[in-house]
């Protein structure tokens, strides 16, 4: 049944209304005032229309004609009305000039003043021109046809003629009869509220009829007649039988119900029951169709004889409903209860009046019928069931917590309902409204300000400390509001939320928040340790960071603090960021640097305050960013436990509580909410609403209405301001207004007062070149926007303050940029032109609080007025978001996807788990949990799921499926893990939303050309919303014609193309003239230049080079805005067009101009004076000069060294002040393809001095020998400045192949036994030796030849060599054993290992000869053992004629004879070539045994050793006892510390996914990278449910044992089961350490490099973090060596525990190749001797052992450097010898 139709003015305070769909909004009136205004527009006359009739009959050279006169009229109309206000007004324009001129053939003085009263002032051209094309028109139609079709279509249909109102209204016949209600008792209302709502009637049957059943059928009331319960059974029955799977039991029944109580017959619903149920429900159809009165009637009657009046009356004010509702709700309301509404009503009012202490004597009339206590029962019974209804009602009914802080009247007062446009609305009370004709008007008058407080009292700067003092210089006290704040401001650490109106001075806050910070800074002695903290302020606009900037760097001076604005238009260089302490940045750029975590970590771990300037942004487009942001702070300081503290800053907002709980803040203590009471000038606001549907009258009343406004202010004596929304709007206002005011007369109250500096002013304003401004002037007029000079902005600024301008129009820009207050501001429509979207949009909320905040001035006004004129349909929109109606909302869901990859990116989100964590910092999750229907989470699931874990789980993991599709990361569904690729950075660097990826992964290869490439820009998601107007078309088409010099892909009429042409034209600087083009225009300039430099990284990362290179020149192009052919010479911009087009005529291209003298380029140029200029520019374009070096290492890999010189002269207006930076790659030109690619920087000292840049990287080749590779260099910054080197190959002499490696046999484990000495078996813990022993024992025991043996780390050569030296014990007992070891703490490990096993076992003299350790010469003769260092060895062996223990050496043992080819090398070198020398002297040979890693060249090795075929074992690399697996992981970055702080989070996810519970050695490069990976590994471990999960040792033991530790921060990580190991540590420290994780008693231990030589203590997994170390002898970062890098990886795997070891290596990603490549294939040792011939020769000479050239020579023939030297001529070491064949 239909509901009774009631009119509006009741409906608002009834529950009767039809609710079919409950998401349906809440006033359907707008959609059906909408729909009914699309009807009158399309009644009447249209351009359509007309251009249908004029076009329709017609051949067709006549439509071409009349087409071509259509667009003529248009484009008259055009420039009477402009095109601000969208093309809806221009063609409304035209039909208007088409009726006036539809039978006149001039523009006579009657359509003259027409068309002025509509148009206001026009140009008569345009009048004249449209005059003539109506009168072409008509003239081809001919007049009676013209003039019938005007007449048929402009009578207005009458009124009268229409049907009756309401004729239209079914009204249903067929009533049901209603019980009548019994008396209402005043308590013990039942809990349900009435609404005919099945599951609800059903529950409560159920419920009665088992209570009927337990009190036994004498209950009382009778069990129904069951006929409800049919519907029930028969659904139950049919949804069993499997059918309509999807819905449930309930919402079946309350479809069907619906379908049964309707007005339908029997047979119709036949029909529709069938569709709805399939033939499966025939039988339930006939069932229910017979049976369907008696159902309908039942449910009916049970439904109404419980009806009781709502337990909520607020809620029926608001007309809300407090269930989910299924069908129509039927409420009825009886007399009784209307009264009881109303006694209830009035009992609220004096229960709360009486809260305020008002005296309750005329309180005990009404006692009579109520008791205020059974009301508050009733009150709590209705909370009660309020609690457990569904939150489907858009307003929960929340008990009112009262917060200290909060002051917000709207909370507390009543508000009436009213219909504003439309709309139901609560306004406050005390509105003034009218309604005429022409508008609607709503009049909120200034609040009252609130009243002061008890305890309040002004804070005056005079009692500050003096810092505050300094900073608030000038002022006397803090306002209200800052008085209010400034105890929790300045002097705690709380998170502030600050809502208040404009203007209050929350700026101000900001700065107590600031001070409060340095105060923590602040040394005894007034010194403020600048480095220690960073305050970031995030303002929404360019214009207001500007603004903030000055006012903070003023404000701060006398405090020496640096504040910088960071935005778009303001880079920093990294110093200029070290160097400030406050940077004032927009959201998106801020966004951009804690993205980097990489460039800028440092950055963003020092934040110590973050101030966050209007966070009302929430709910628009922008919000997201700020989400991200204060997620991603707060994440950091949970992880990290640093303090940032966090200040937000926004107007007023309904919903607070959930922006202060997203930002962290205790309601109790940070909070403060002040409303509009507390505006430094009370504010009175006035809406109209035009209610014209015709575009051309509306704008008309608009002008009419804002010039009635504006006059009456002035006649009061004020001054106005009239912002409108575009640059010509501003003239055409002002035109227009003048011209009333003189057509009415009223001319005299605006001009200005004659006063004694009025002729000054006047002077000052005709002086200017603006035309319109000097008109307007006298007038008492100005105009003020972007588009004008600085000057002449100024200029009005300064006239407005002074007063002789009555009314200024001025843009937005006025509002945001320039603090200049006006009595009275008035808003002329809004509608604005938003770039971004591409179209007329809202003016956002944002703008109209700015504007409204420059009503009123401080020192004259009582108050301020603000006026907002907009269209009828708009006005309850501007309403209730100026009275704060709508909470704001969260806009995430839109850029998950985009914030998800920023996070995976920057690491801190790796696997689901994380992300649904981080999805719970955000406000989405806040207004999620409190609006769920409004993000698609229904009730049930809510219910279910209150964290919504489910819900937010499946939100990320549906955004990782669709990153995983675009590439952007990898994301492995099966563990949960995602992991960041190089499309997904580089999207997260360059802000790239994940469409615009998806589009490039579809059409971006490495065979486009540039215009493919501007294609596929322009088909980017960030220039979605930029559409194509008819009106710019014409606009498009010459700018193509003119400046684009690349094909454009889809032409004008497409928006791609669009865009395509405005990029072009900002590459060739064209000049744009329709007003959305310009910030088209502007807009497309600012993107493009940031997704080219996207683009150009991605195809650096693919490798593809002539891609690169023209992307890279593509990025030069959009920034200098220069096409890539034209005269390098024009990106200066001190040299005139004239010479620029002369130096391209003639051809001079910059290398001939260098080589020109300045006078010659004169001559040339026609122009003497020039050539000097030109020179200088020449010089000044940054070029360089390269010099290669290659080096092949192996076959397949050679070393380049490259030396850049620059040559250029460096001057700091061109080039700034830090250096020039270049990307340089190595390409083969055949296989197009990328070998390695780096970024580096000419510093400028560099360029000054000419000292040359060295670069040194690795690149593979390959055989077949290519002709050559190119070397290219190109400056990141300038055009036409590179450079190319040619690598040759052609007289390149690759070393030979390698001998291949010594096959491992298979062969029988040999026991220990086999030593045949039963001293020696003891010596062992183990029964056999393992495969490589058992292969060498017989060599090394049984014969007496000269060993190599190269094995991987960790294969046992240790014993290798033990098995050598019990040859020697055994055959001759006399001689002496030396045992050389690369390192201290190596001989250490040997000698702690060999004191105990063969001094006190064997009985045998073992020695230490070390820097550290010298013993005398007694107890080195006796010794049978010494285990000693080269260089140590070296110097004992040089004087071996006069020592006699030196001849007695039989055998020398060196270990890592790999190192040869390091820096330590020469010296093995020499002690070999000595020994083998000594021996041939002495006739006594002395064995040597060689012990390495796996070799390329064991051969050359074996030769100079003099091995032959027995005696060289080289085994290859994969030959372990522990099989291990490596993982190579690459990491962008140029920095060096900053990658290594990159590199944590995943060294920690490395351990927990390869060794959760074993033991971890994680080598660093420095004592400071062990102390900062631990602490970060810490912080990872804090968010995890056991912190402490690498400890496995009871807490009292670790605790007994940190006691002892001295090392502090070795204290904090040992508690976390991670240990520190390095140099500086005390030796007792050190031993704790090792001893812990030996034992396993801590799992993770953080070690420098030098212990992968040092200790042997293996572990299940070894991270090598970082391949580099600093230099100190260089100063800059080197790579370890290839060997220490093999010797860390050898710690992985522990023989007796695993059965497989895992490396993980992390390293820089150009390096990544290289690693690859050598930690599988042996590296071949070269000879380092070279550089240090000389000292050695001298040493040799001293000693004697040399005394000729002769000798000399033979001497070099005994180094292995002679070997190389044969072998490898291009050994950079045998490079520098001029070679004679």
């Amino acid at each position: 049944m239909s509901p009774p139709r009631l009119t509006g003015a009741l409906r608002s305070f009834s529950n009767v209304s039809k609710r079919e769909d409950v998401t349906e909004q809440l006033y359907d009136l707008k959609t059906k005032r909408l729909k009914r205004r699309e009807l009158f527009a399309r009644e009447g006359l249209t351009w359509k229309k007309i251009f249908h009739f004029c076009s329709e009959h017609q051949d067709k050279a006549k439509q071409q004609f009349a087409s071509q006169e259509l667009k003529n009229l248009l484009l008259a109309a055009k420039e009477i009305v402009g095109i601000e206000h969208g093309q809806a007004a221009i063609e409304s324009a035209a039909v208007f000039l088409f009726e006036t001129f539809h039978n006149e053939d001039h523009v006579g003085t009657e359509e003259t003043r027409a068309i002025k009263q509509m148009f206001g002032p026009f140009p008569s051209s345009a009048a004249e021109a449209s005059c003539a094309c109506v009168a072409r028109l008509v003239a081809q139609l001919g007049d009676s046809r013209v003039e019938n079709f005007i007449q048929t279509l402009c009578s207005r249909p009458n009124p009268q003629r229409g049907s009756a109102f309401g004729r239209n209204i079914a009204f249903s016949h067929d009533c049901y009869t209603l019980d009548p209600l019994e008396d209402l008792p005043c308590s013990g209302i039942h809990e349900d509220s009435a609404s005919l709502d099945f599951i609800n009637f059903l529950n409560n049957q159920q419920s009665e009829r088992k209570a009927g059943e337990e009190e036994g059928s004498g209950s009382g009331r009778p069990l129904s007649s069951g006929h409800e319960a049919v519907l029930r059974t028969e659904v139950e029955k049919y949804l069993d039988g499997g059918n309509m799977i999807s819905s449930s039991p309930e919402e079946l029944c309350t479809s069907l119900f619906e379908m049964l109580a309707s007005h339908k017959s029997d047979d119709e619903l036949q029909n529709e029951l069938f569709e709805l149920l399939g033939p499966e429900g025939l039988e339930m159809i006939s069932v229910l169709l017979q049976r369907r009165a008696a159902i309908v009637d039942s449910l009916l009657s049970t439904s109404t004889d419980r009806t009781s009046y709502p337990p909520d009356m607020s809620r029926l004010v608001s007309g809300e409903v407090t269930k989910p509702t299924y069908g129509c709700q039927v409420t009825i309301q009886s007399e009784q209860e209307k009264q009881m509404m109303k006694m209830y009503r009035r009992e609220e009012k004096r229960e709360r009046k009486r809260g305020k202490g008002i005296d309750d004597s005329d309180f005990a009339d009404a006692a009579l019928t109520f008791d205020p206590r059974e009301m508050r029962t009733q009150r709590e019974q209705a909370l009660l069931t309020a609690r457990r209804e569904p939150v489907l009602s858009r307003e929960r009914v929340y008990e009112r917590i009262r917060y200290p802080n909060v002051y917000d009247c709207y909370a507390e007062a009543t508000k009436m309902p009213a219909f504003v446009g439309g709309a139901r609305l609560l306004l406050p009370e005390g509105i003034r409204r009218e309604n005429s004709k022409m508008y609607e008007e709503v009049e909120i008058p200034p609040s009252q300000p609130m009243a002061i407080g008890f305890e309040e009292k002004p804070v005056y700067i005079a009692e500050l400390d003096e810092i505050a003092q300094l900073v608030f210089k000038g002022m006397k006290s803090l306002n209200r509001i800052q008085s209010l704040v400034y105890e929790t401001a300045y002097n705690t650490n709380e998170n502030l939320l600050i809502c208040a109106p404009t203007g209050a001075g929350k700026t101000n806050i900001a700065m107590l928040t600031v001070l409060h910070e340095i105060h923590q800074h602040l040394q005894p002695g007034g010194v403020i340790k600048k480095d220690e903290f960073k305050i970031i302020y995030v303002a929404p606009m360019k214009a207001l960071a500007a603004e903030m900037t000055n006012y903070f760097s003023k404000r701060l001076q006398p405090l020496g603090i640096a504040v910088k604005e960071l935005t778009g238009d303001m880079q920093l260089t990294k110093g200029e960021i070290l160097r400030t302490q406050m940077l004032v940045t927009t959201p998106e750029k801020w966004d951009v640097v804690t993205r980097k975590s990489v460039g800028d970590v440092a950055l963003s771990q020092i934040v110590r305050l973050l101030i966050l300037d209007e966070v009302h942004l929430l709910h628009e487009d922008r919000g997201p960013v700020l989400e991200s942001l204060v997620a991603r702070t707060i994440r950091q300081v949970e992880s990290t436990q640093s303090m940032i503290r966090i200040l937000g800053l926004s107007a007023t907002l309904p919903n607070y509580l959930d922006v202060a709980s997203f930002l962290h803040v205790n309601p109790y203590i940070g909070l403060f909410f002040f409303d509009s009471r507390f505006r430094p000038v009370p504010l009175g606001q006035t809406f109209v609403g035009v209610k014209s549907t015709n575009k051309i009258q509306q704008l008309h009343d608009m002008e009419e209405v804002c010039y009635n406004k504006v006059l009456e202010q002035v006649k009061a004596g004020h001054q106005v301001m009239v912002f409108v929304h575009a640059r010509n709007a501003t003239v055409r206002t002002g035109m227009g207004l003048i011209e009333m005011a003189k057509n009415h007369g009223e001319i005299s109250f605006f001009q200005p007062v004659q006063g004694s500096d009025y002729g000054q002013c006047e002077k000052q304003i005709q002086r200017s070149r603006n035309k319109q401004m000097k008109e307007m002037f006298p007038e008492g007029f100005g105009i003020h926007h972007a588009g004008m000079l600085r000057s002449d902005r100024s200029l009005m600024e300064s006239m407005f303050s002074k007063g002789h301008l009555k009314v200024l129009i001025c843009t937005a820009t006025l509002a945001w940029g320039v603090n200049l207050p006006a009595h009275a501001v008035i808003i002329k429509g809004t509608q604005i032109y938003d770039a971004k979207r591409g179209t007329l949009v809202d003016l956002g909320i944002l703008d109209v609080m700015q504007i409204f905040g420059r009503a009123g001035r401080p020192q004259f006004d009582k108050y301020g007025e603000g006026t907002i004129i907009t269209t009828h349909d708009k006005l309850s929109h501007y309403l209730t978001l100026l009275t704060q109606q709508n909470p704001i909302e969260s806009q995430f869901l839109d850029r998950l996807a985009d914030n998800l990859n920023a996070e995976i990116a920057l690491g801190t989100v790796t696997n689901v788990e994380e992300a649904v964590k981080w999805l719970s910092y955000t406000y989405l999750y806040v207004r999620m949990r409190a609006n769920p229907l409004a993000y698609g989470i229904n009730h049930k699931a809510y219910q279910m799921d209150p964290s919504l874990l489910l819900y937010r789980r499946e939100l990320v993991v549906e955004s990782g499926r669709k990153l995983d599709k675009a590439k952007m990361i990898r994301f492995e569904e099966r563990t949960g893990y995602y992991a960041s690729t190089d499309m997904g950075r580089t999207a997260s660097h360059f802000y790239i939303r994940y469409n615009t990826i998806e589009t490039f992964n579809e059409l971006f290869n490495s065979q486009r050309t540039e215009a493919d490439i501007l294609s596929i820009v322009s088909k980017a998601e960030e220039f979605d919303q930029l559409k194509v107007r008819d009106e710019e078309m014409e606009e498009l088409e010459q700018l193509l014609c003119n400046y684009c010099e690349l094909p454009a892909a889809g032409g004008v009429e497409n928006g791609y193309g669009k865009i395509n042409v405005l990029l072009q034209t900002y590459i060739s600087r064209g000049e744009v003239d329709s007003f959305s083009l310009i910030s088209d225009l502007s807009y497309v300039a600012q993107n493009a230049a940031r997704i080219v430099r996207a683009l150009f990284e991605i195809a650096l990362r693919k490798r593809w080079p002539t891609m690169t290179y023209r992307l890279l020149t593509l990025c030069k192009m959009i920034d200098k805005r220069l096409w890539g052919f034209v005269h390098p010479l024009r990106q200066f911009p001190n040299l005139s067009h004239v010479v620029l087009n002369r130096l391209e005529e003639k051809k001079l291209t910059v290398d001939k101009l260098k080589e020109m003298r300045k006078d010659e380029i004169g001559h040339m140029l026609h122009h003497v004076n020039i050539g000097l200029a030109v020179k200088q520019c020449v010089h000044q374009i940054p070029s360089i000069t390269m010099e290669a070096n290659i080096q092949p290492i192996t076959r397949t890999v050679l070393r380049v060294r490259l030396v850049v010189t620059p040559d250029f002269r460096w001057s700091d207006q061109v080039h700034g002040s830090v250096g020039e930076p270049w990307w340089l790659w190595v390409e083969d030109p055949i296989n197009d393809h990328i070998y390695h690619s780096e970024h580096f920087l000419l510093q400028k000292k560099q360029v000054v001095t000419g000292e040359p840049q060295h670069i040194v990287f690795t690149i593979p080749i390959f055989e077949p020998l290519p002709s050559q590779y190119y070397i290219k260099v190109v400056s990141d910054r300038w055009l036409g400045a590179e450079a190319v080197c040619i690598i040759n190959f052609q007289n390149l002499i690759l070393p030979e192949r390698h001998p291949p490696h010594t096959e491992l046999l298979d062969l029988q484990p040999l026991p220990v036994t086999a030593l045949g000495n039963r001293e020696y078996e003891s010596l062992y813990k183990f029964t056999h030796f393992n495969p490589i022993q058992t292969q060498i024992f017989h060599t090394l025991y049984h014969s007496d030849t000269n060993v190599l043996l190269g094995a991987p780390t960790g294969s046992g050569k240790t014993i290798a060599a033990e098995m050598a030296m019990f040859r020697v014990f055994n055959k001759y007992p006399t001689a002496k054993v030396v045992y050389i070891a690369p390192l201290k703490a190596l001989v250490r490990e040997r000698i702690e290992d060999w004191k105990i096993r063969i001094e006190e076992k064997l009985g045998k003299k073992v020695v230490e000869l070390t820097g550290d350790v010298t013993p005398d010469m007694r107890a080195i003769a006796q010794a049978d053992l010494i285990v000693t260092t080269p260089e140590k060895w070296d110097g004992v062996s040089r004087s071996w004629q006069n020592r006699s223990y030196v001849q007695k050496v039989a055998i020398l043992i060196i270990d890592e004879i790999h190192l040869l080819g390091e820096d330590r090398g020469p010296v093995l070198e020499v002690i070999v070539s000595r020994t083998n020398f000594i021996s041939s002297h002495t006739s006594k040979t002395v064995r040597v045994v060689g012990l390495s890693t796996a070799l390329a060249n064991a051969r050359d090795l074996a030769d100079w050793l003099g091995i032959g075929q027995v005696g060289l074992f080289n085994f290859r690399p994969s030959v372990r006892p522990v099989p291990l697996e490596v993982h190579i992981h690459g990491f962008p970055g140029q920095h060096y510390c900053p990658r290594m702080a990159s590199m944590n989070k995943p060294t920690f996810q490395a351990i927990r996914s390869h060794s959760p519970a074993k033991p971890v050695l994680i080598f660093v490069s420095s004592r400071r990278q062990t102390r900062l990976s631990a602490l970060d590994l810490i912080a990872f471990l804090a968010t995890e449910d056991n912190p402490k999960q690498w400890l496995h040792q009871d807490e009292r033991e670790i605790e007994a044992i940190i006691a002892t530790v001295r090392d502090s921060n070795l204290k904090l990580t040992l508690a976390f089961g991670i240990g520190m190991h390095h140099a500086g540590l005390h030796e007792r420290d050190r031993k704790t350490v090792e001893e812990l994780f030996v034992n396993c008693k801590i799992q993770v231990l953080i070690a420098t490099s030098t212990l992968a030589w040092g200790v042997n203590f293996p572990a299940h997994l070894v991270v090598v973090k970082g391949t580099e170390y600093f230099d100190g002898k260089t100063k800059r970062y080197v790579d370890y060596p290839i060997t220490d890098v093999l010797q860390m990886m050898g710690r992985a795997g522990r023989p007796q525990f695993d059965d497989q070891g895992k490396a993980v290596i992390l390293v820089h990603d150009i390096k990544k190749d290289f690693y690859k490549k050598f930690l599988y294939e042996p590296f071949p040792v070269e000879s380092s001797l070279l550089s240090v011939l000389s000292d050695h020769l001298n040493a040799e000479i001293a000693a004697g052992t040399i005394s000729s050239k002769q000798d000399a020579m033979d001497y070099i023939t005994w180094t292995y450097f002679f070997r190389r030297l044969v072998m490898n001529p291009r050994n950079p070491q045998c490079s520098r010898i001029p070679w004679r064949s």
